[in-house]
């Protein structure tokens, strides 16, 4: 086994870890960023650093939530998703879970968390990920639902959270064939609505461009003082996503400025367009010639 996978599997382990403590911590009346700084947290107290901000998606928003510093919203009765990495020297393990906190939504859950499993079990070398969306989509419709079909699963690469393959939650076609020793995470993501998400108008999560992690020279050539000051705070994560909470300070006009000039990128929250109520189930796997290691 190389550095990358067993870094990748230490990262894993931690996260299972507290995947196993949240069922004890997202109840109705916690407050979202207590939920959030305990997972960032957590993962630092057991060795490793955050991949990117902990993701708390709450009913039709899907994806890219995130609570902003001092927030005060609290869970309530709803269907939370819960997506969260770690890294051990850029190596990241990806995982995410859903919550019923209504006790009215768990075969929205269960259709998730089955088309994962059914997913996981096609997983070796050589398999097209064209099988692997079919196998996720049937799964779903099986159980009277729609997949979100412009949400993917991906590759994960040192530094990169989202690289290739892309592995769709439908039948796509032709695609990648998996190859031993690639790196991946499946996430099913199952709705009540029609299958698409579009991006909300609530932003706290962000990445630098590549180019400033390669060159960093190029925060010099920012005029604004407090622009340079956030860029040097940004490059400590690299290529990788970062919370604006995570910042000293990140005043939203200097941030925004940054995204138009293309020195950040920015992570809308993703929201079923239809209101459809969205869960999601997601594991990080190691390739392997007849099987996969399943590392979350």
């Amino acid at each position: 086994m190389n550095e990358r996978e067993e870094k990748t599997i230490k990262a894993g382990k931690i996260l299972k870890t507290i995947k196993k403590e949240l069922n004890s911590i997202v109840k109705p009346g916690k407050k979202l960023i207590e939920i959030a700084e305990y997972v960032e947290n957590r993962i630092i107290e057991m060795g490793a650093k955050p991949a990117f901000p902990c993701n708390i998606s709450i009913n039709s928003n899907a994806a890219h939530f995130t609570p902003k510093r001092g927030d005060e919203r609290i869970l309530e009765e709803s269907v939370v998703k819960i997506d969260i990495g770690a890294h051990l020297d850029g190596y990241v393990a990806d995982t995410a879970l859903t919550f019923d906190l209504t006790h009215e939504n768990q075969k929205l859950v269960e259709a998730a968390e089955t088309a994962l499993e059914n997913a996981i079990s096609q997983v070796k070398a050589g398999v097209d990920v064209s099988k692997i969306g079919k196998v996720i989509e049937e799964t779903i419709k099986s159980f009277g639902f729609r997949p979100v079909y412009n949400l993917t699963g991906h590759g994960l690469d040192r530094w990169i959270a989202h690289s290739k393959p892309t592995i769709y939650n439908y039948e796509a076609g032709k695609g990648v064939k998996l190859e031993e020793g690639m790196i991946i995470a499946i996430e099913p993501f199952v709705t009540t609505g029609i299958g698409k998400v579009a991006d909300g108008t609530e932003v706290e999560i962000f990445s630098l461009n590549p180019k400033i992690v390669q060159n960093d020279k190029n925060i010099k050539l920012v005029r604004m003082r407090q622009a340079r000051e956030i860029l040097k705070e940004a490059i400590n994560y690299k290529t990788l996503p970062f919370a604006k909470r995570w910042l000293s300070k990140a005043p939203d006009i200097i941030v925004n400025k940054l995204v138009r000039d293309g020195f950040l990128r920015s992570y809308p929250v993703l929201v079923e367009v239809s209101g459809g109520i969205v869960s999601q189930a997601e594991h990080t796997l190691i390739v392997e010639k007849d099987s996969a290691i399943v590392v979350t």
